[in-house]
């Protein structure tokens, strides 16, 4: 069989809020917006959730619009922790607004007290991973933006047999389109079988 050699001409898009798949998050999404062309009225936007939930993609799309934004607040220092609490009073009196994010809500992580409060004054957001159905979307759109169809059965496999965190299913479907390009096979659920063969450890 001959095979191509398939260039990387489509690389992954930088994360920004137009590329973010929202699922439940749609609320969260439309206010990361108003941030981002700076029509928020909130001193503070908190966000957290688990480990894949999209919390990541938000934050370097907020950092990328412009936003200013602290991650991972739990693991600050002291130092760290006053100079966070100095920009919330500084943003609730001048009108700006501070984008934090950590690994729980403000009240259960270890902070100062003040701080932890401040963190829990303005909106605080819950970014809920997305359900399968919402992934099935996303396979759907991207397969489609990178150029070939995918049918549910192919996108129904991955979702059964591949990790399902954001990042897995973009690299797994990626790795399916330079497959087909190189075999000059179109997208199949054999196909899809041979690829996630081929990424096994």
């Amino acid at each position: 069989m001959t095979r191509q050699l398939a260039l990387p001409i489509q690389p992954p898009p930088a994360p920004s809020l137009d590329n973010f798949v929202p699922g439940a998050n749609a609320e969260l999404l439309a206010r990361l917006r108003e941030l981002a062309a700076g029509r928020c009225a909130e001193a503070v936007i908190y966000l957290w959730g688990a480990p894949g939930s999209g919390r990541s993609h938000l934050l370097r799309a907020s950092a990328r619009a412009g936003v200013s934004v602290a991650d991972d607040v739990e693991r600050l220092d002291a130092t760290t922790q006053l100079a966070l609490f100095n920009a919330i009073n500084q943003a609730r009196e001048a009108g700006g607004t501070v984008l934090a994010a950590g690994a729980a809500p403000p009240a259960q992580l270890g902070l100062r007290e003040d701080l932890r409060s401040r963190l829990g004054w303005g909106l605080v957001y819950e970014v809920k991973p997305l359900t399968d159905a919402d992934k099935a979307r996303y396979l759907h759109a991207e397969a489609e933006r990178r150029g070939f169809a995918l049918s549910d059965e192919v996108a129904s496999y991955l979702l059964t047999h591949a990790r399902r965190d954001m990042p897995s299913l973009r690299a797994v479907l990626e790795h399916l389109d330079r497959t087909s390009l190189e075999q000059q096979r179109a997208v199949t659920l054999p196909l899809a079988r041979e690829a996630l063969r081929a990424l096994e450890p």
